[in-house]
């Protein structure tokens, strides 16, 4: 089924990097969730009013909010495929992100109201009517969404959205729901104990928990978090083609939506190396990288000295001091100038987030060790990064 509605609805499915297709694909999964839920919410209010269940109406809400969500989502995907222009020359692809963060807030709302229902339920019962029509209703419902479970995982994977992806477990957690109603209607109706109310309440938290998890999962990348260890190894892995890349540090990308990732990473090169020779490596390297993962990547270049006995002990000696105090900490960019009385050491030390406060502390340390190794006296110059450009680099 979800093959065929690819193949009637979205017109290239041999390029899903494109933006046009990607948009297809998520106005798909939301107009299809519009229609699958539209009809659940109508089956189970009138299942729920006609049987005086809560936890029926309830459940007949939460289909209700997956309806708006997945009106949200295809108009997300819809302004997101908007191309850049001078006021946003990034695109609009973070539309799909904030189309998620709508949804969270209209989720949490609304498990809000239910649990004041469920809580209000629990104080005053009431018998719940379940009919056998009812119960195979409900059944039907837990298979619906299991199949759009099944329908929005292929689609997120299809097109890498976190969003569908994030829409396909909702509706596997929707089934569970829809289960535990079902449950306590049996239950009532079997065992003569009313538990409709409490079990309400659980479907009530259970949204609740849902928005709240859709909302840390939209801000995160709205606020800027790290690259995934995959994105990392996929600009790593481009690095890794060109022979001439001695080294690699302080990585950094931003995530203008998806299909609008723009990074920046250092490489070092031979000093010796002809620099219009390493200038158009590295325009290789970047015209490779868009091509390949559409990531708009920008690459510095740092000369790197070579064959230096006195600069490798050096470096050896100062990686084996951090690492002392340390074993997260790093450097990079280590080089070295000779003067008649002192010799200067310049490099940045990358250092994890807990001691970036610690930061004065460190080099203070650095410096003392150094003192004391050699006749030479060592100044050492130093620009601390986060570790969090640089791990998982090497």
């Amino acid at each position: 089924m979800t093959d065929l509605l690819l193949k009637v609805f979205v017109k290239d499915t041999a390029d899903m990097k494109n933006a046009s297709a990607r948009a297809s694909v998520g106005m798909l999964s939301g107009a299809v969730g519009i229609v699958c839920n539209i009809l659940l919410f109508a089956l189970k209010l009138f299942i729920g009013t006609v049987a005086g269940s809560v936890s029926v109406t309830a459940d007949a809400m939460n289909n209700l909010s997956d309806a708006t969500s997945s009106i949200v989502t295809l108009i997300g995907f819809r302004l997101a495929k908007m191309p850049a222009d001078e006021d946003h020359p990034y695109g609009h692809a973070r539309y799909e992100y904030l189309s998620g963060l709508a949804v969270a807030a209209m989720i949490i709302v609304i498990g809000f109201e239910l649990a004041k229902t469920s809580v209000g339920k629990i104080i005053e019962p009431s018998a719940v009517e379940l009919s056998v029509p009812a119960c195979i209703a409900l059944v039907g419902s837990v298979a619906v969404k299991l199949w759009l479970c099944i329908f929005n995982r292929k689609l997120g994977k299809t097109i890498s959205s976190s969003a569908l992806l994030a829409t396909s477990a909702d509706s596997r957690n929707d089934a569970v729901a829809t289960t535990a109603v079902l449950l306590a209607g049996i239950t009532e109706l079997v065992f003569h104990i009313q538990i409709d109310g409490f079990m309400g309440l659980l479907v009530a938290l259970f949204i609740l928990y849902s928005g709240v998890t859709l909302a840390k999962d939209t801000i995160s990348p709205l606020l800027g978090e790290n690259a995934s260890p995959e994105l990392k190894e996929l600009i790593i892995g481009v690095m890794r083609t060109c022979p001439e890349v001695l080294g690699y540090h302080d990585l950094m990308v931003h995530d203008y939506g998806p299909g609008q990732r723009f990074a920046s990473i250092h490489v070092e090169m031979d000093h010796k190396a002809d620099p219009l020779y390493c200038h158009e490596l590295i325009d290789t390297l970047e015209r490779n990288c868009l091509e390949e993962h559409n990531i708009h990547l920008v690459i510095h270049y740092d000369p790197v000295v070579t064959g230096d006995e006195e600069l490798d002990r050096l470096r050896h000696i100062v990686t084996e001091l951090l690492r002392a105090q340390d074993d997260r900490i790093s450097i990079h960019d280590f080089r070295m100038v000779k003067g008649e009385k002192q010799t200067n050491l310049i490099f940045d030390i990358a250092l994890p987030s807990d001691l970036m406060p610690k930061r004065k502390e460190v080099k203070s340390k650095l410096d003392s060790c150094l003192a004391v190794i050699d006749d030479m006296t060592y100044y050492t110059v130093v620009d601390f990064d986060m570790v969090t450009f640089n791990e998982d680099l090497h």
